[in-house]
């Protein structure tokens, strides 16, 4: 259990470090690579959004024919 505890820790640690030196590597860079980079992570979190919420709502649509109602018009 302490093995598995370290681990996470280590792995949180090194998370930080990555995202927290990914922003002092992007303010040295040249503004046409840091424009590029970061124009493709926006469209790339957009997408993956869209497609988490699109899913999540398909899964929360209750299909009629499988409550088995029925509704007809009068």
């Amino acid at each position: 259990m302490n093995k598995r505890t370290f681990r996470a820790r280590l792995m949180r640690t090194a998370m930080a470090a990555a995202v927290g030196g990914s922003g002092f590597a992007l303010s040295s860079c040249d503004p046409a690579v840091r424009t590029t980079l970061l124009s493709g992570l926006e469209g790339t979190t957009q997408g993956l959004s869209s497609a988490l919420i699109s899913a999540f709502f398909l899964s929360m649509d209750d299909d009629s024919s499988s409550s088995g109602l029925t509704t007809t018009s009068p």
